[in-house]
């Protein structure tokens, strides 16, 4: 892995994981063009530190947040919500590797097979969010338990590559009545657990399978910062963005990229993944 390509694919994790368009789609979609082989260990690893990269802008951007948690960890009301809702995302999680035990849960979409139907699903989430923030235009301020069980169960959803985690929770913060920029900032907020939930399950496993000694020590390092700079970029334009433009927009985005796609490998081109699940899958 090249300088070049890890800053780049810490570029496409900054941008990805705060605007609504699926950090783990794009990262894919860049690996199937450049042609870079997706489930080596090194790319494994290089995946979880380009996570981590993101965690720094948002422990920068909420510090407040985190530091009242840290000091009032009992009354802190934001803290208790985080957690519950990891609930629900641990929930989809664990079933899914219950469902596809043979290539470990989520994996079975790392081929890129499902890519543009994900893509589509993101755009179609995107069109409804926007069109039921318009419909309650005074949306609560205010995150309660049903908000956090909710939006958790669509973060669980979002670990599908193409179908974006945070454009996912919004959604599920507006349909449960939050206004958008409330349902933006607990999502940003709730990606904080799941990326230290992520290193400490896929981290483990990284170690015990010696991925470490897979990777390159100045290109991991390059992909880092530039996921956390472009991170706290992305993180900021979204907050102030988030109620003066639809996320129609990005819908429109997803769904041409997701149409090209399907088009691309319904007439069997050799550039994507065909439209079929993984033999793993089918022989368990």
């Amino acid at each position: 892995m090249s300088v070049l390509h890890s800053a780049l694919l810490g570029l496409i994790q900054g941008l990805g994981e705060f605007l609504p368009i699926s950090s783990s789609g794009h990262l894919l979609l860049a690996r199937i063009f450049f042609g870079i082989q997706t489930d080596t260990p090194a790319m494994k690893m290089l995946d979880i530190l380009l996570h981590v990269g993101t965690l720094v802008p948002v422990l920068i951007v909420f510090r407040k947040e985190w530091l009242d948690m840290i000091l009032r960890p009992v009354r802190n009301k934001t803290l208790l919500l985080l957690v519950i809702a990891s609930l629900p995302t641990l929930g989809v999680y664990f079933a899914a590797k219950k469902a596809f035990p043979a290539v470990n849960g989520f994996a079975v979409f790392d081929s890129g097979w499902f890519l543009g139907t994900s893509f589509l699903i993101t755009a179609l989430f995107l069109i409804i969010c926007d069109r039921m923030a318009v419909r309650q235009k005074n949306g609560s301020g205010k995150v309660g338990i049903l908000q956090a069980v909710v939006m958790g169960l669509f973060q669980g959803i979002g670990m599908t590559p193409g179908i974006s985690r945070s454009g996912s929770t919004i959604l599920g913060g507006v349909s449960t009545g939050l206004d958008k920029n409330t349902a933006a900032r607990f999502s940003f907020m709730m990606s904080a657990p799941a990326i230290v939930g992520s290193l400490l399950m896929e981290g483990k496993d990284a170690l015990e399978e010696g991925y470490l000694s897979e990777i390159s020590l100045v290109p991991a390092l390059v992909g880092i910062l530039v996921a956390a700079i472009v991170g706290y970029a992305a993180i900021r334009f979204m907050l102030k963005v988030i109620t003066k433009i639809p996320l129609s927009w990005f819908a429109l985005y997803l769904a041409i990229i997701g149409i090209v796609f399907l088009f691309l490998q319904l007439s069997g081109n050799s550039i994507v993944p065909a439209f079929a699940v993984p033999a793993a899958v089918l022989a368990a």
